[in-house]
């Protein structure tokens, strides 16, 4: 679960001289500490016990009942948010000062359903190869016992951010 003493998540989007005035790793684990706001759509999947280290982020969470679909399972779009979300900080971390990335395309394979009596699921991305204009991840989605739920891989774009941005 979270930690009742971790700062209360901000939800809103960094400005691009914000993300350009640092290093991607940096950027990340501002979002991960909240000393940087944290993206709103992660305020849908209520992230916690975040890390990244170069090429590599680990995210918790719990899916509940407002993650639902019509069929009465977890939406597929909870997982994809998360390993979107994974694999694509992962390539941030990999980023010098003044370069972003933007997602290409990604896949999802679904493997086992979640549910509210799912728990604490893990959500880990790595990098599988960083380039000076192309990066490809890939993520996992496990839960507490270990046991595949979801995986992912992408492609993404490299690119310098504008200057004076």
């Amino acid at each position: 679960m979270t930690d009742s003493a971790a700062p209360k998540p901000i939800y809103g989007v960094s400005s691009l001289a914000v993300m350009a005035s640092m290093p991607g790793l940096d950027f990340v684990r501002g979002i991960f500490a909240r000393t940087l706001p944290e993206p709103p759509i992660m305020e849908t999947v209520e992230p916690f016990d975040c890390s990244a280290e170069t090429g590599h982020v680990v995210i918790h969470s719990i899916p509940g009942l407002r993650h639902y679909n019509p069929i009465g399972s977890v939406h597929g779009g909870y997982a994809a948010i998360l390993l979107d979300s994974a694999m694509g900080l992962a390539v941030q971390t990999t980023l010098p000062k003044g370069f972003g990335y933007t997602t290409l395309e990604f896949k999802i394979s679904f493997v086992r359903g979640m549910s509210q009596e799912t728990g604490t699921i893990r959500t880990e991305g790595h990098v599988l190869n960083a380039g000076r204009r192309v990066a490809t991840a890939e993520a996992r989605i496990t839960d507490d016992k270990g046991k595949l739920l979801a995986h992912a891989t992408t492609t993404c774009l490299v690119f310098e951010l504008p200057k004076g941005t």
